[in-house]
């Protein structure tokens, strides 16, 4: 991986933990607009990229939220990174206008079942809302800057965006 990868890579994973300070209010301290950068990298550099900027961004939203989960961030972080990589992976194929539904739907709504036999239906009820908007911010946000980030992209680290 050549440096300049690397440091477009870093800058990403930097603004994941910035977005990883704006909490979204929830039963859970780690839910936060920390995928929006995840997702762009994703599209940009690839969806292992993406897939590494999802995992680091949560978490560091999951650090500065107290880890209330404990070693359970470490699924969230797989499945984030999941997540990521099937983004990218459907924006660059061309499926864009189901990308940002799948996303929202999975990280919103499906992943968080993942959590049922550990912590209990009521907690997957309570959180589902706050994840599904805090999935659908991120998305949007990233869905209305991605157009004009990869025709900027490709003209300036066009190498990287296959």
């Amino acid at each position: 991986m050549s440096a300049r990868k690397v440091s477009w890579l870093a800058l990403f994973v930097a603004l994941s933990v910035a977005g990883g300070m704006i909490k979204v209010p929830a039963p859970i301290s780690s839910i936060a607009l920390d995928s929006f950068p995840a997702l762009i990298g994703a599209v940009l550099l690839g969806p292992a990229a993406g897939a590494l900027i999802g995992a680091l961004g949560h978490l560091a939203s999951a650090l500065l939220g107290g880890f209330p989960m404990g070693p359970l961030h470490g699924i969230v972080a797989f499945e984030m990174a999941a997540v990521m990589w099937m983004f990218g992976t459907m924006y660059r194929a061309g499926w864009k206008r189901s990308a940002l539904p799948v996303f929202v739907f999975l990280n919103g709504v499906i992943l968080p079942a993942a959590f049922i036999p550990f912590m209990g239906q009521a907690f997957y009820i309570s959180t589902v809302p706050a994840l599904t908007i805090a999935a659908a911010f991120n998305g949007i946000a990233a869905y209305m800057l991605l157009p004009r980030l990869v025709s900027i992209f490709k003209k300036r680290a066009g190498r990287f965006y296959a």
